[in-house]
């Protein structure tokens, strides 16, 4: 079991994927981070691929972080959130920029949880920190288990918390989680992250 003060400027990186109900899980944790919070963020939400995201409109005025859309070659800066553009892989580079591509959906899903993790954990490594959030298909049950093998940190949602718990019932069918917590707890544990 790690302890949580062991994690406090470990995490450089953190790493969240949601389907179905994660707009609202997202909503309880990210106005929670501190506007002092340096970890960087860069989150997975499956949304409608033919509309626009609203995602920075939606999080911009609740949060102390800046939140965007994450551009094609963009560097990845500390205490910034980053939403993976509709119908868009967001991967991260060994030069810590972010990439976007239109390979082939993974699990039915561009953006895929799967390609965020999986990249971001040959990057970060044990300085990577992933979570799963609720939905209803398992992408990033693989993502999470290549951060848990690169050393990286694992956070599943409870289950019973999750507005949809497949995709974190899967996460935990594929790996043993560091922690698996309520979203209000997800928060707190993010917070102490520095």
């Amino acid at each position: 079991m790690i302890a949580v003060e062991s994690l406090k400027g470990r995490i450089e990186a953190i790493v969240i994927g949601a389907s179905a109900g994660g707009v609202e899980a997202l909503g309880l944790i990210l106005p929670r981070l501190p506007a002092k919070f340096r970890p960087s963020l860069l989150i997975v939400l499956h949304l409608p691929r033919e509309r626009p995201s609203l995602l920075v409109e939606i999080y911009e005025k609740r949060c102390a972080l800046p939140i965007r859309e994450a551009d094609d070659k963009e560097p990845i800066e500390p205490g910034t959130v980053y939403f993976a553009p509709p119908d868009y892989h967001m991967l991260v580079e060994r030069n810590r920029q972010i990439a976007l591509s239109t390979e082939e959906p993974v699990h039915f899903s561009r953006p895929s949880v799967d390609v965020l993790f999986e990249s971001a954990a040959d990057v970060f490594g044990s300085r990577l920190l992933g979570v799963i959030l609720t939905g209803a298909n398992e992408d990033g049950a693989a993502g999470l288990h290549a951060i848990h093998r690169a050393g990286g940190v694992t956070v599943v949602q409870q289950p019973d918390s999750a507005k949809v718990p497949l995709m974190v019932v899967s996460a935990l069918q594929r790996n043993p989680a560091d922690f698996v917590l309520s979203l209000p707890e997800i928060a707190e544990l993010l917070k102490g992250l520095g």
